[in-house]
């Protein structure tokens, strides 16, 4: 039977590159946008909704689907101020999770981090912890949480910073052995591709997915 499918975060890296494997997947009869802005050039089978995701409750009508794919996410550089930094990291996931459990929507997956601890004294790992918690208590039926490691991938925007910490990263990487394979740069795409992987395996029951193991199901 063919699907539909929610994206939120489609115009960031992760977003982006599931966008164009489900458009390709023909699995997928319907994909959902939900953003800030509009994307061009898109096929009819992808239809968007545009508004203020902080306000995620007044789409509850068009949030229907199989499967919801959130890959929300911000940084402290585009977001400095803190409450806004958690009301897109954390209040918009959550969000998502509510609607899509009052919506009876079974499948809900979302990109987290490493590191992320609820009980954890730094604000960004906190925050993905108390994210991830929150969307666990809306019991769906199958949540799957991405905890990928620095993410790496062709960015519309020129992160400075980021590409060399990126380039350091990739040079002491053949370091990375045992426990460290966790902590290599792990391409976008391989987060999409491990997303849709995970939603289409009846058989999975694992809630926690670490880098290490996305790389292994981006490659199956």
């Amino acid at each position: 039977m063919k699907k539909t499918a929610i994206i939120l975060g489609a115009t960031g890296l992760t977003g982006s590159n599931l966008l164009t494997k489900l458009i390709n997947d023909n699995r997928y009869e319907n994909i959902k946008l939900f953003s800030r802005s509009k994307i061009d050039g898109l096929p009819t089978k992808v239809t968007q909704y545009i508004g203020d995701l902080l306000k995620l409750e007044d789409f509850k009508a068009d949030f229907t689907a199989d499967e919801v794919f959130c890959c929300i996410g911000t940084t402290a550089k585009k977001t400095p101020d803190k409450n806004l930094y958690k009301k897109i990291d954390h209040g918009i996931p959550v969000a998502a999770a509510k609607l899509a459990k009052e919506n009876k929507i079974t499948t809900f997956l979302v990109v987290s981090a490493m590191g992320a601890n609820k009980k954890s004294s730094v604000f960004y790992n906190k925050t993905k912890g108390e994210m991830e918690n929150d969307v666990l208590l809306q019991n769906i039926e199958k949540t799957i949480i991405l905890r990928p490691s620095l993410i790496g991938g062709e960015r519309k925007e020129r992160r400075i910073l980021e590409q060399i910490g990126l380039s350091v990263f990739k040079i002491i990487q053949p370091l990375f052995v045992g426990k460290l394979k966790n902590y290599k740069i792990i391409d976008a795409d391989n987060i999409a591709q491990a997303m849709v992987q995970l939603a289409n395996n009846k058989n999975h029951i694992e809630v926690i997915i670490t880098s290490n193991q996305i790389i292994k199901l981006s490659k199956k």
